[in-house]
């Protein structure tokens, strides 16, 4: 797999994720629209975030990270028969482990509630309506669990359209429920809207795999050598998830203290992140995604620099990429959210809270995505154990952060204390991975980074500018129009790697 097929391997799944994301802000328009930051829709993103934070400990991060790695080297040495055996049992374990996991969630739902959400313990209505809603939806973890288990699949085949495509999915079936059921039955059609979308994700991605000859048999069984190897991988790369869960239930348990951050807390954090996991998505988890095969290979064959340039290579331009949209999203934030979101039930206190956790998200996107690539490589060379090791470590920094920011700035503090977290794992992962595979061109990064930090500076300046005017549709399409151009103008100017070559190629179109 060569840099271009990486690129349009990215190119894949950042057009899908692209769409997937624009779906899910409609979707979160309808949502809002509908409900706001209301106890009834905090009630639905509590119940849905349980099972969803599940499927990642299991599923699409887990099994993902130790799939790919694993039966890469089957398909490395053409061992096909034993890749599909190994597919097949892989299948039979994650449906009987999702099915037990999905049983336990219903039965304790209303421990699980209680403690992801403290806060509600004070509003029965709150409570009781979450825990309802937690039981109905739990089922979307099996459903969920076995599209990643065939992303995981798919991917080790370097097939990645179906699997990218499949959230879109599940935001037009949330759009379609919202629209259709809410007027009619409430939250409840959002619940029934998530089942669907799940049947319609696992849809997909089994039909790309019969499309190339992997079929299921329940008949082969629960055992495979593949099985312990992906399973010791699966473990620590399990808890690492727990880890970074326990981050989100902290910020949700603290959100949902309403005497301490405001009312309206887990709902206005959910509405920030899905903002800022936009450009997180499209470009960073793409590439992330895109690059787990190749580096796989490259550490396979014990070609450590071509791994090291791949990761330079991805870095360099994640930084191209998550600093602008940094910058961006944090001076235009305001108006964005009162144009996605600012109807209906959606209030203006409400945009102000999500403004606030907003402003503070910012400043650790272009981390987010870092970690990612970091946490990738070191999955890559079947090291699962000192991701998790690193995680720990920033979690503990974004609780005692958490306790610190929260009350001073409310929501924003929660925000910070997530940015601040995450910058440490970066830094961390990254002295880690250079005193084990060698130098990683720090140097031509530094440099890279903060030419285009400067040049981001510089966009931002010309955003604020104009941003009295983002207000309407048409002035912040203006306003990122403009700021995209200033952006690609200041990096030309301050000849920042990878830009001279895309600006010529712009001009001669």
């Amino acid at each position: 797999m060569t840099k271009k097929h990486l690129i349009k391997s990215t190119g894949v799944i950042s057009a899908a994720t692209a769409i997937s994301r624009i779906l899910g802000f409609v979707r979160d328009i309808v949502i809002a629209n509908f409900f706001g930051t209301s106890f009834t829709a905090q009630a639905f993103f509590v119940a849905f975030r349980i099972p969803n934070s599940l499927r990642d400990l299991v599923g699409e991060g887990a099994m993902n990270s130790a799939i790919v790695p694993v039966l890469s080297e089957y398909k490395a040495k053409g061992l096909d028969l034993e890749f599909l055996r190994a597919a097949r049992v892989l299948f039979n374990i994650s449906l009987a482990s999702l099915s037990v996991l999905t049983l336990l969630g219903i039965i304790f739902s209303p421990i699980v509630v209680r403690i992801t959400a403290p806060g509600f313990i004070r509003d029965p209505a709150a409570l009781n309506l979450t825990i309802q809603l937690n039981r109905i939806i739990f089922p979307y973890l099996i459903l969920i669990g076995l599209t990643a288990y065939t992303m995981g699949i798919l991917n080790t085949l370097h097939r990645f359209a179906s699997s990218a495509f499949g959230p879109c999915l599940l935001n037009i079936a949330l759009i379609g429920a919202a629209i259709l059921l809410c007027p009619r039955i409430g939250v409840v059609g959002l619940v029934i809207g998530v089942l669907i979308g799940g049947v319609l994700q696992l849809s997909l991605n089994m039909a790309a795999m019969y499309k190339n000859d992997i079929t299921m048999n329940l008949k082969d069984g629960l055992r495979h050598p593949a099985v312990k190897r992906i399973g010791l991988l699966m473990i620590p790369r399990a808890f690492g998830s727990a880890i970074y869960q326990v981050n989100i239930f902290v910020d949700t348990i603290l959100a949902s203290l309403a005497w301490i951050v405001g009312e309206g807390g887990v709902a206005a954090l959910y509405y920030a992140n899905r903002l800022i996991q936009f450009p997180l998505a499209i470009f960073g988890l793409a590439i992330a995604q895109a690059a787990l095969p190749r580096m796989s290979q490259e550490f396979s064959s014990n070609d450590l620099t071509k791994l090291k340039g791949t990761l330079s290579f991805a870095l360099r331009t994640t930084f191209l990429i998550m600093l602008p949209a940094s910058v961006g999203l944090c001076v235009l934030g305001v108006p964005i959210i009162k144009l996605l979101f600012q109807r209906g039930e959606f209030t203006a206190y409400s945009a102000y809270i999500t403004q606030s956790a907003l402003f503070f998200y910012t400043f650790g996107l272009c981390a987010y995505g870092g970690v990612k690539l970091l946490v990738t490589c070191f999955y890559s060379m079947q090291d699962t154990i000192t991701p998790v090791k690193t995680a720990l470590f920033a979690v503990i920094i974004n609780v005692v952060l958490n306790l610190i920011l929260m009350r001073p700035l409310k929501l924003g503090g929660l925000a910070l204390a997530t940015s601040i977290s995450a910058a440490s794992n970066f830094v961390i992962l990254y002295v880690i991975l250079k005193k084990r595979i060698g130098r990683l061109g720090t140097r031509e990064l530094v440099d890279s980074f903060l030419r285009i930090l400067l040049a981001s500076i510089i966009m931002g300046a010309a955003l604020k500018l104009l941003s009295a005017h983002a207000f309407s549709v048409k002035g912040l399409s203006m306003s990122i129009v403009v700021g995209a151009i200033v952006f690609i103008v200041s990096a030309y100017i301050l000849k920042v790697k990878g830009m001279r070559p895309a600006l010529t190629w712009i001009l001669k179109q």
